[in-house]
C-alpha cells in the first residue's frame, strides 16, 4: 500500500528530527530538507481529514521551532 500525503510529510518531518542525533550518523537538516518538508506539508493538507490537518499544524510549528534552535 502506498503512503498518502499525511504520512510522508509526518515521516519527512519526524526524520528530520531524528536527524539532529549527530552522533547516530544522521545529518542536521539543510535549508532544502526544510523547505521540502514544508511542502510535503502543505501538499497533504490538500487532502488531510480535519484531524490530521491538526497534525500538520502541530509539524510545522516543530519545524518552525527548530528553524529557530540554529
Amino acid at each position: 500500500m502506498e503512503k498518502n500525503l499525511f504520512q510522508q510529510a509526518k515521516d519527512m518531518v519526524m526524520n528530520m528530527m531524528n536527524g539532529q542525533n549527530q552522533n547516530q550518523g544522521g545529518h542536521a537538516p539543510n535549508a532544502s530538507d526544510k523547505e521540502a518538508a514544508r511542502k510535503a506539508i502543505q501538499a497533504a493538507r490538500s487532502e488531510a481529514t480535519p484531524e490530521e490537518k491538526q497534525q500538520l499544524q502541530q509539524l510545522e510549528q516543530q519545524l518552525d521551532e527548530k528553524n529557530q534552535l540554529h
